[in-house]
């Protein structure tokens, strides 16, 4: 029986190589030795022997080099747990001397000899014995005095000759990728990529393929489906006489793979290579389960395969490249499903800027809504609206937006303010309208009085100028980048219903307008999860109704004014609820404080007046005695319901007539009541509720079915759910003031400190933007569990932003929840997250029992 060293350990197809072990790619080589494909020699070095090699221990080196025969020449490769971790790079033509290059000039031919000799020289100066690269940028391009010189200035550096032994070369080629692997920039750099501190490297030697010489010889990679799309298309770079990856370098005269009109191809050059190249590439697609790149060289027309790698892909290219995987029967749907991270679907469903476009960056803010966006500089909600009345693109640019800005908002094609977070009035609706919007971004100047954006690095920007918005990755552009359009194709929409067929947690929308929602059905939404009342007060021809209501002094005035706005809420809910036949629609009652729907600035306040025919100074007052120190935790949402009962009893009543109106499938709308932190609230809303329910009944002789539910979003709700649950037939968990209560932090200005808080590790991850399960977390499960304790099967949700985050969405199934809602454009994010939740429980629980 062979005797296998596990730290030193030929790669055959029975040698004992793991990927824990030895790392991916010494893995992936025995799975192509077992396919019988032309690999070279080779011999794998464990983690462990690597780490012995750091540190001074080498391993026999003499019948290393020996397993490669009477004249080796080797190359090195690193081997990591996982690519994306890097590595150092790679050291081709290890072992050539004086000798073998003369050997070698025997077989492939003096010139090629030299020149494999040349090049060894100078990457063995300058990655190992660490010399300047500039010593050797006089000599020159090639030949034997090249060579000569080389030598020369290598022995002067280092007041040594070039050394000569194979095994000596070797042993400090291995020490020094070892070292490299362990230095300090080399693990931050992995541990920013998400690798563990302590992870390891294992190093692959491996016979040298030359790629120079006599007869068709060459290098290049090859794979079978585009990077960019996924489809089917025979691509990469393959250039004659070179080695390794020089085919990919830019300016390479590399030739074209298959037969091409345009030029000179490796198929015309060498047809059998190529064919054998397909055919192999096509074996371990299969094999491996896996588009993979194939790394070559030809020796005289012979082809060795050194390497197999996964394609690098777009996010639209590995959802092709999976469901194609499943529809062959390579690998079942379900696996499919899995192999896509949710959050890479962002990528499919909004415009991006070209990953090979230059990008001019100017700042970085907060990625508040992914996508990209380029447009005008405007400074106000009029200036978005007039610049969309032109058919011109803008970007709308705020210290932070506010209700009244959302009509700006809808008009332009992305956003950025210099205040907010991921839950800034902002970064939400941006993220409801698929809107490219980059918040926090305080490092820019904004001088909105001239109307300058001030650039970090001096630049300055006025109104007109173009400027590119990407909110995939927080950064503002000059200019005009190119942009990558988005795809739901064929391959997106069985994806999509592949992780439909696994999950077991519902997914709904947040969704204000019918635009929204005829987005959420296109996403595949399961109904409404919260549809905002207040964004429907902002037109102007209701607004000003809104505001008579706000200084009516009596009952009968306030309902005055609100009948002229309740046909019009009427028509919006009856518009969704068509949009939405057969699916549950969740409408949130009026919650901001009213304040927000007055002017502040002098001019506002003066056209106000004249509107309501009152002095400047009445106004004035009124508008001043509305204001609260802090707004958001004053009178709004259910406190305003009961101070002012009729505005959510027009709303109910405007719900209910709608639903009644609409024909066909019967309509049960859900009406949900905000900041509720009192059983009592939730009784007196109800009662009003029930009445107009009464009246609409006996009005129209139409069956008036509506469910009721609080939205829980203050700490007291949830503490007292199980007094809250007998009047509620749905609690659904605000997350987004849930957490701002919880933490007792704005969630518009906790961006400007959250990142330093982060890496100070005071918070793993920003509240904001993953749910915090240990404190709020807490509160929903306590809530969730009173409330089904005091009313079995009540319906439970997650309406916040959390809603298409993939690690809630785990959460929330864990817990029991019966679905989550996020904003239109997530919904596809949270079905694929929900799909892979259900796929990872079901593996777990019929993953059989440990033998102890």
């Amino acid at each position: 029986m062979q005797h296998v060293n596990p730290d030193v350990t030929p790669i055959t197809p029975e040698a004992n190589i793991s990927g824990a072990t030895h790392g991916g790619r010494a893995k992936c080589l025995q799975r192509l030795i077992r396919m019988d494909l032309p690999v070279p020699d080779t011999v794998a070095l464990s983690f462990g022997a690597v780490n012995r090699i750091a540190s001074g221990d080498m391993p026999d080196l003499k019948s290393l080099v020996a397993r490669f025969g009477e004249c080796p020449v080797m190359c090195v490769r690193p081997s990591s747990a996982d690519p994306d971790w890097g590595g150092p790079g790679a050291m081709l033509n290890i072992g050539l001397s004086d000798a073998t290059c003369a050997v070698l000039s025997d077989k492939i031919g003096e010139a090629a000899a030299t020149s494999l000799y040349l090049r060894f020289v100078q990457s063995y100066a300058i990655h190992v014995a660490r010399l300047d690269p500039d010593m050797f940028d006089d000599l020159p391009d090639a030949g034997t005095e090249a060579l000569a010189q080389a030598l020369r200035a290598y022995e002067r550096e280092t007041e040594e000759p070039f050394p000569q032994d194979p095994a000596l070369q070797l042993g400090e080629v291995l020490r020094s990728m070892a070292r490299a692997w362990g230095g300090t920039t080399a693990r931050l750099l992995r541990e920013s990529k998400g690798a563990p501190a302590d992870a390891g490297l294992g190093l692959v030697v491996q016979r040298m393929a030359f790629g120079l010489g006599r007869g068709v010889c060459g290098s290049g990679v090859l794979q079978l489906v585009n990077s960019q799309t996924g489809l089917p298309l025979v691509t990469g770079r393959y250039l004659s006489q070179s080695q390794g990856r020089e085919a990919l370098e830019p300016g390479a005269e590399a030739l074209f793979l298959g037969a091409d009109p345009r030029g000179p191809s490796l198929e015309d050059a060498a047809p059998e290579a190529f064919a054998d190249l397909i055919a192999s590439a096509e074996r371990m697609r299969v094999r491996l389960r896996e588009e993979m790149q194939v790394e070559f060289t030809l020796q005289n027309g012979a082809v060795h395969i050194l390497d197999g790698v996964p394609v690098v892909r777009s996010g639209r290219a590995a959802v092709r490249i999976a469901v194609e995987l499943a529809r062959t029967g390579i690998i079942p749907r379900e696996e499919a499903v899995l192999r896509i991270p949710p959050r890479s679907l962002n990528e499919l469903l909004h415009r991006q800027v070209d990953p090979k476009a230059a990008r001019d960056v100017l700042a970085i803010g907060v990625a508040a809504s992914p996508g990209a966006a380029s447009g005008a500089i405007v400074f106000t909600a009029a200036a978005a609206q007039a610049s969309a009345a032109r058919g011109e693109a803008c970007i709308l640019v705020r210290r932070e937006t506010s209700p009244e800005d959302v009509r700006g908002v809808h008009a332009a094609s992305a956003v950025l303010t210099e205040r907010g977070g991921l839950t800034s009035h902002a970064a939400v609706i941006g993220r409801g309208l698929g809107l490219p919007c980059v918040v926090g971004a305080s490092d820019i100047g904004f001088m909105l009085h001239s109307k300058e954006l001030r650039m970090p690095d001096g630049r300055v920007f006025r109104e007109g100028d173009i400027l590119t918005v990407d909110g995939s990755t927080g950064s503002v552009l000059a200019g005009c980048p190119s942009m990558v359009e988005p795809a739901m194709d064929d391959a997106f929409l069985a994806l999509m219903d592949w992780a439909d067929a696994s999950r077991e947690i519902g997914i709904r929308a947040n969704a204000d307008t019918p635009a929204d929602a005829r987005l959420a059905r296109k996403f595949g939404a399961e109904g409404i999860g919260l549809c905002r009342t207040e964004h429907m007060f902002f037109d102007a021809e209701r607004l000003t109704a809104m505001r008579e209501m706000i200084f009516a002094n009596t009952a009968e005035d306030r309902r005055a004014a609100l009948d002229l706005i309740l046909p019009m809420q009427r028509a919006d809910f009856q518009e969704l609820f068509e949009i939405m036949v057969g699916l549950p629609v969740c409408i949130r009652l009026f919650d901001p404080p009213l304040h927000e729907f007055l002017p502040t600035d002098r001019v506002g306040l003066r056209d106000l007046a004249e509107a309501l025919d009152l002095p400047l100074s009445d106004v004035t007052r009124r508008v001043e005695a509305l204001a609260e120190y802090n707004p958001m935790l004053g009178m709004r949402g259910v406190r305003l319901g009961i101070t002012v009962p009729e505005i959510y009893e027009m709303q109910a009543r405007a719900i209910f007539e709608a639903a009644v109106s609409v024909t066909g499938e019967a309509v049960v709308p859900e009406i949900m009541i905000p900041l509720v932190s009192a059983r009592r609230e939730v009784e007196l809303v109800k009662t009003r509720v029930e009445a107009v329910a009464a009246a609409v009944q006996m009005e129209t002789g139409r069956t008036v079915n509506y469910r009721l539910g609080v939205m829980v979003e203050t700490p007291r709700a949830a503490l007292r759910a199980g007094e809250i649950a007998p009047y509620s037939d749905f609690l659904s968990f605000g997350t987004n003031d849930l957490t701002q209560m919880t933490y007792g932090l704005s969630r518009d200005d906790a961006g400007r400190f959250m990142s330093a808080y982060v890496k100070a590790g005071v918070y793993p991850e920003d509240p904001f933007h993953t749910l915090d399960i240990d404190g709020v977390g807490e509160l929903l499960e306590i809530g969730a569990a009173r409330g089904r304790e005091a009313r079995p099967g009540l319906t439970l949700s997650l309406c916040g932003e959390h809603g298409g985050n993939p690690e809630s969405i785990a959460f929330c199934s864990e817990a029991g929840f019966d679905y989550v809602s996020c904003s239109s454009f997530r919904v596809p994010v949270a079905r694929l997250a929900a799909g892979q939740i259900a796929l990872k429980k079901r593996a777990f629980l019929e993953k059989p029992p440990q033998t102890q």
